[in-house]
């Protein structure tokens, strides 16, 4: 089995090798993915998690503190995918921790690397499938649990297709604690025993702090003053429009409906926050074609407040998004204008900012419904109806208060999976 799974990983990384050479995707960490680990790297049987990218990382934060405090004596070791997502877990690693990135699925990659960190249990965040990683745990006698797992429409259609291949490593896995009841069925449809399959909730409700918030929609004990100053903020007027995580295609669309909104609204500025700071390059070249000035964040080493009117903001660095949706007024979440599925509402509405969003939200379903059917969220369809949607929510300062006490609310009500995880897991 091993020898089938590493022909058909050699062919997807055939397959995908050039793009990541073109996408410039092959970073320093990539020889930790080829199966270099430190030398004299001694853990004691840690606890291993592994969260694939940013979005992972930020969620599996809570649980990270949650299993110091269950398991005081063991170390933690966290591995990432990208480079992005190993930032946000170095911020998370303490003295002792073991931060690297997850080895490629190769067997014999695999079984070097697991016999050099030997842990006592394997969490994996949300539901990514590595054949030969999990077959050679569970060979070991390791525990792998899954958290905050969920099946995708698209993963779910693939699965299908190799549920003769699928079945037998899923089952290799001990606990799959899931999202929902959507992605419990889809589990058992796949032949996972029912017996392996908890329903705790989704852990992106836990992973933003809100529970005390003042006026002004921060959490308490923060200020965020000088990232208002930065951007040449501070009257009582001025507007910021944040829109975050987006993608190739989407930036157009903004800076239209932005174009529009300006020469009413004077006092409104524009902070893109693209998925990828990579394309900051690219990004600038669309503002100057709507007759912006850019001005990437990067760059700034003191007040801003001459930026000027025509300026529009960049955030090309990663870590300090939230800092940016703190201070903003509106914002509109990327990756769902186009067919990427989208990205997490939650932090945003977390800081109880009104949160737009286009309607392929397909990666985060759930959330986006959740929202739909309270009239929290906002849905727009294209560039035309985020335009006319912000523009409502500027002309009624009202319904964003009333949108913000509401959104709130409702996290509060989902919280709480992070919590349920840690109970299976301590018993596992």
């Amino acid at each position: 089995m091993f020898i089938l799974y590493d022909l058909i990983f050699l062919a997807v990384s055939l397959f995908y090798l050039p793009v990541y050479l073109l996408k410039k995707k092959l970073h320093r960490g990539f020889f930790s993915r080829l199966g270099f680990c430190p030398k004299d790297l001694d853990l004691n049987h840690p606890i291993w998690i592994h969260a694939v990218s940013v979005g992972e990382a930020i969620v599996i934060r809570g649980l990270v503190e949650e299993l110091r405090r269950a398991f005081p004596q063991k170390r933690i070791v966290i591995s990432t995918v990208t480079a992005t997502g190993n930032k946000i877990a170095q911020g998370m690693a303490k003295p002792g921790d073991f931060v690297t990135y997850l080895p490629l699925d190769f067997s014999f990659i695999v079984r070097c690397v697991i016999d050099k960190i030997s842990p006592s249990l394997f969490i994996l965040a949300e539901t990514e499938i590595w054949p030969n990683l999990i077959t050679y745990l569970y060979r070991k006698n390791i525990p792998v649990i899954v958290v905050n797992g969920r099946i995708s429409d698209s993963s779910y259609r693939g699965y299908s297709c190799l549920k003769f291949l699928i079945k037998q490593i899923f089952n290799r896995v001990n606990l799959f604690c899931v999202q929902t009841e959507t992605d419990a069925q889809r589990l058992i449809s796949l032949g996972v025993l029912e017996n392996k399959i908890k329903v705790t909730g989704n852990m992106k409700f836990d992973a933003t702090d809100y529970a005390d918030v003042k006026k002004t929609c921060l959490p308490a004990g923060r200020d965020y003053a000088d990232y208002q100053l930065k951007l040449g903020l501070g009257g009582v007027q001025d507007k910021l429009w944040v829109a975050g995580s987006t993608h190739q295609k989407e930036e157009e669309a903004i800076l239209e409906a932005y174009s529009n909104l300006s020469k009413d609204y004077s006092n409104l500025s524009l902070l893109i926050a693209p998925r990828h700071p990579e394309r900051t390059d690219e990004i600038e070249k669309i503002i100057i074609k709507y007759g912006f000035s850019p001005n990437r964040l990067s760059r700034i080493n003191e007040r801003t407040k001459d930026a000027g009117p025509r300026t529009i903001f960049i955030l090309d660095t990663v870590g300090e998004l939230t800092k940016y949706y703190a201070i903003a007024d509106i914002v509109f979440v990327g990756g769902s204008l186009i067919r990427k599925g989208g990205h997490n509402i939650l932090e945003p509405a977390a800081l109880g900012k009104p949160v737009l969003f286009g309607p392929y939200m397909f990666n985060f379903r759930d959330i986006a419904d959740l929202f739909l059917d309270n009239n929290i969220g906002i849905l727009v369809q294209n560039k035309t109806e985020l335009e006319e949607n912000i523009r409502d929510l500027l002309r009624n300062p009202s319904k964003i208060i009333n949108i913000s006490q509401r959104e709130l609310e409702l996290i509060r009500q989902n919280q709480g999976a992070t919590r349920r995880n840690l109970e299976y897991i301590i018993k596992a």
